[in-house]
């Protein structure tokens, strides 16, 4: 274990959270971040506008269903990302990602296919932009 995680492991919950938030996150940080083992922690930077392909793809695979519905709501994921949101096991993601404008017609037609009510009735309004927020001081962040 290097130095610097010993020193972000040594860091309180609000301190992680401080930097999974922060809107001037030093790069050094990022890979403790992606593997936070706090779900709150990772969520929040899982929601960062400013994810790196590398991350987005380690953050879909994450066992939390949480995690993935946070990536599904983004719009750089790749074509593969997308289907691999669109046939996850967990209705939430599938929810989540019947509103992407990045769907194709295949894909969309399966979710109003879909086997949960919910994911139907997402997958029926369309594709919707994602709403962005940014607090002063913190990173813009997928709502």
């Amino acid at each position: 274990m290097s130095d610097l995680e010993r020193q972000y492991k040594a860091m309180s919950i609000g301190e992680r959270m401080e930097l999974a938030l922060s809107a001037d996150l030093p790069d050094c940080y990022r890979p403790f971040l992606v593997r936070d083992q706090w779900m709150q922690i990772k969520c929040y930077f899982a929601r960062r506008l400013d994810l790196r392909p590398p991350e987005i793809a380690q953050l879909l695979a994450d066992q939390d269903h949480v995690i993935r519905l946070c990536i599904a709501k983004r719009m750089d994921l790749t074509p593969a990302q997308v289907a691999c949101c669109v046939n996850d096991r967990d209705p939430n993601v599938r929810y989540f990602i019947a509103k992407s404008p990045l769907l194709d017609e295949t894909q969309r037609q399966q979710l109003l296919n879909d086997e949960d009510e919910l994911v139907r009735a997402a997958a029926r309004k369309g594709p919707r932009e994602p709403k962005i927020r940014a607090r002063p001081g913190q990173a813009p962040l997928i709502r």
